[in-house]
């Protein structure tokens, strides 16, 4: 019971930190410099937890500041801090609580199945096609066998391309607008179309079942 409430208590204090300093943090991040990286970082990490800021505009000002590299790498490792400790904190903190949560839900029953059968592809690929909510994916990780390693690396190769676009596209707003625009443009397009032929898939194969 204790580590359930002192788990559910770290969670509800990141997000409460990330909405009461939000704006501290990042005027911080606008001034560059190494207290710049650490504050972008921890933005990061909040957001994982709950978009205080939508994770595009964050990585995309993270690029704007820092360069399209630099900002990838900075992006990603908060990122990746993000997960493990949430994927920790659902597997030895609050696991009844989520387990309740997420059985209400069909979607994540099928994706736990496909998880017994290849944790690490199918952590991979929900990465890199979120057709499952990012947060989520994590917590059944957590609630599962995986490993944590196989489900970093997973994770950390599904979420670079994403990071990526999103720091070039931040990097390049302010010499070219359109491009940047056009360039997350297209790959949302390509989600949504992948998401849409994964869906209508799945209706076409109950359909002749």
């Amino acid at each position: 019971m204790a580590k359930k409430i002192s788990s559910i208590s770290i969670v509800l204090l990141i997000i409460m930190g990330g909405f009461i300093w939000k704006e501290e943090l990042l005027l911080l991040v606008k001034q560059g410099g190494s207290l710049s990286v650490f504050i972008s970082m921890l933005l990061v990490v909040i957001c994982v937890f709950f978009p205080v800021i939508p994770y595009p505009i964050l990585a995309g000002g993270i690029g704007a500041v820092f360069g399209a590299p630099m900002g990838t790498v900075i992006s990603l490792s908060g990122a990746m801090v993000g997960t493990l400790v949430l994927f920790y904190l659902s597997r030895y903190g609050f696991r009844d609580v989520a387990q309740k949560k997420l059985e209400k839900y069909q979607k994540v029953k099928e994706y736990e199945e496909f998880l017994l059968r290849n944790s690490f592809l199918a952590i991979l690929t929900s990465r890199l096609i979120p057709i499952i909510p990012a947060p989520v994916i994590t917590i059944i990780c957590g609630l599962s066998q995986v490993h944590w390693l196989p489900f970093f690396i997973a994770s950390a190769i599904g979420k670079l391309p994403n990071t990526l676009i999103l720091s070039f596209a931040g990097a390049t707003f302010s010499s070219n607008k359109l491009f940047s625009f056009g360039l997350y443009g297209i790959y949302l397009l390509f989600i949504l179309l992948v998401n849409f032929l994964y869906v209508y898939r799945k209706s076409a194969k109950k359909s002749i079942d």
